[in-house]
């Protein structure tokens, strides 16, 4: 129904219609048009972004991030929760139920933990996470378009890097 007619278009009473039920057997589990969307997305999210572990530690990011970008660019769940997004950004209730509910952060914070004994300089889960998803996040939202594979893998690159603590040699050699 999202990807028909949109966030703002609908409604419960056409959620209900759709289910087959009346209005107030989908308002007896759920409370608004969010709660519904975001129940449905967080399902389908942690099965969609979980990755298989990669020995090397920027392929392991890199595979997660190609997860990402997929169910944010094709998935009906990551396409809720793009919605979800764009709602939250004025609407302090739908906020708090994503913020809430964290299906980025949750999916990020398994391959982190991963990848976390080889980056002994990456941050707090919450910060790490945002530094592992945040990019790819903004510039689906901004293009709508998956990323090429090439630029996933040089993120998860120089945040291996970082989180490595591995400086570049500057010009005399001394890193």
């Amino acid at each position: 129904m999202l990807v028909e007619i949109g966030y703002a278009a609908m409604t419960m009473k056409g959620i209900a219609q759709r289910a087959g039920v009346g209005r107030q057997t989908v308002y007896r589990w759920w409370a608004t048009k969010a709660e519904i969307l975001l129940e449905a997305s967080s399902g389908d999210a942690d099965h969609e972004l979980a990755s298989p572990p990669r020995a090397d530690p920027a392929d392991d990011l890199a595979g997660f991030l190609t997860a990402l970008a997929t169910f944010l660019t094709v998935s009906p769940a990551g396409l809720g929760y793009r919605a979800l997004l764009g709602e939250a950004q004025h609407d302090p209730a739908v906020r708090d139920l994503v913020r809430d509910a964290d299906l980025l952060g949750r999916a990020a914070r398994t391959v982190l933990d991963r990848v976390r004994p080889h980056a002994p300089a990456m941050p707090e889960a919450r910060l790490a996470s945002a530094q592992l998803t945040g990019p790819v996040v903004a510039l689906v939202l901004e293009t709508g378009q998956p990323l090429p594979a090439t630029m996933l893998a040089e993120h998860a690159r120089i945040l291996i890097s970082a989180w490595r603590n591995d400086r570049p040699a500057d010009g005399n050699g001394v890193s």
